[in-house]
């Protein structure tokens, strides 16, 4: 980001750098291994494109959406795509940030810290996310010549190979089976962008609202991200403990009341396309993933569990948590609809955003199918 009067908030490269030396080493597997996993996700990637389009419907017969590109990238390519969207949502945020650094009280402090710190901070927290994140739809992901994406500002898919195999081999699942199952949640997430034209622009548009709203001194910022980074190495606080503030998360730290207004809408399109992706994946998965419920059972225990204290804390501070509730408060807000008025009607919630869940509806079904079934009837 061009800087403003001075040093950037954040270091990018740096955050790349330190991400990519940080991050865990993946499972052993030889070069022979790592090439037909590579070949085999990119099958599996092919073939649910098929099963998600017919059993969801969302796209009509006939018409092709825009293409948008599968990537089967390693953890670093994971961190250095992750780190190209951040760079680009977050934008208008830092350059406002920016712009209060070069006046305020804390200007000073932060010129001394500078992006160094900020981008070392950051690449702390990626390097933890980088060896969890089995798969990801980017929405707002800019092209670069390592990392296509569809034309016109539109997404890619990636799939980190190296986080797929070694969950399959803890979970102890049959791996081809495992590989098909995450395929088919990704892409769906691919189908419900490429297939609604508008919901790209709807949050993004959300999104930038949100960031417009921050009122956020950017040394509290800093001292977020350094309270988040000091975690990982065992001397941050302890969730819960020492005050009122241990349980908070990241985003707690940038809500003003018109960003909470935001945020709620957000989190229930989130949870929408979360459930919905699980729904799908477990709706297909009985037809062609033949071990579908002993993965299920492993991996939902595992999602539960955590790996440890640690992960716990930082789960807790990263909204991870937050996001593990989203799957489940989705996926239930999915199957109740389709149960009520089949997958049709369910598929009226992809018809303007007046017709996306409210966050009291996600928790409540018979509320959307009220508003949106029986009004129009």
């Amino acid at each position: 980001m061009t800087s403003i009067g001075g040093a950037e908030m954040v270091d990018w490269n740096l955050a790349v750098a330190t991400a990519t030396r940080l991050v865990r080493p993946g499972p052993e597997i030889s070069r022979e291994e790592a090439r037909a996993v590579v070949a085999e996700l990119r099958r599996h990637a092919k073939a649910s494109e098929e099963h998600v389009r017919l059993f969801t419907r969302m796209i009509p017969e006939g018409t092709e959406p825009e293409d948008t590109p599968v990537l089967v990238v390693d953890r670093a390519g994971w961190i250095k795509a992750n780190v190209a969207g951040f760079r680009e949502l977050l934008r208008p945020l830092l350059a406002k940030m920016e712009s209060r650094r070069s006046g305020g009280p804390g200007g000073a402090v932060l010129g001394a810290v500078g992006g160094k710190v900020t981008g070392v901070e950051l690449g702390m927290l990626l390097s933890f996310l980088a060896s969890r994140v089995l798969g990801q739809y980017e929405t707002f992901a800019p092209a670069t010549r390592e990392l296509p994406a569809a034309p016109n500002g539109g997404g890619r898919l990636l799939l980190v190979a190296p986080n797929i195999v070694h969950v399959e081999r803890e979970l102890d699942v049959d791996p081809h089976d495992f590989r098909l199952w995450v395929a088919l949640h990704e892409e769906t997430h691919r189908t419900q962008f490429t297939g609604v034209p508008w919901l790209r622009d709807h949050l993004q548009g959300e999104i930038q609202t949100f960031l417009d709203e921050t009122d956020v001194d950017p040394m509290t910022f800093l001292e977020r991200l350094r309270e988040a980074a000091q975690s990982l190495s065992g001397a941050g606080r302890p969730e819960g403990e020492n005050g009122e503030d241990g349980g908070r998360s990241l985003v707690d730290v940038v809500q003003t009341p018109a960003q909470r207004e935001v945020l709620g809408r957000l989190t229930a399109v989130m949870s929408l396309l979360e459930g919905h992706a699980d729904y799908v994946m477990d709706g297909v998965g009985p037809e062609v993933v033949g071990s579908v419920s002993e993965i299920r059972e492993k991996f939902q225990r595992r999602r539960a569990q955590g790996a440890g204290r640690l992960d716990q804390a930082l789960r807790k501070l990263l909204g991870l948590d937050a996001k593990l509730r989203q799957y489940k408060d989705g996926e239930k807000f999915v199957r109740s609809v389709v149960e009520e008025v089949g997958m049709d009607g369910f598929n009226r919630v992809w018809t303007s955003p007046n017709t996306l869940p409210t966050k009291a509806e996600i928790a409540k079904p018979a509320e959307w199918v009220a508003r949106v079934h029986r009004k129009a009837e």
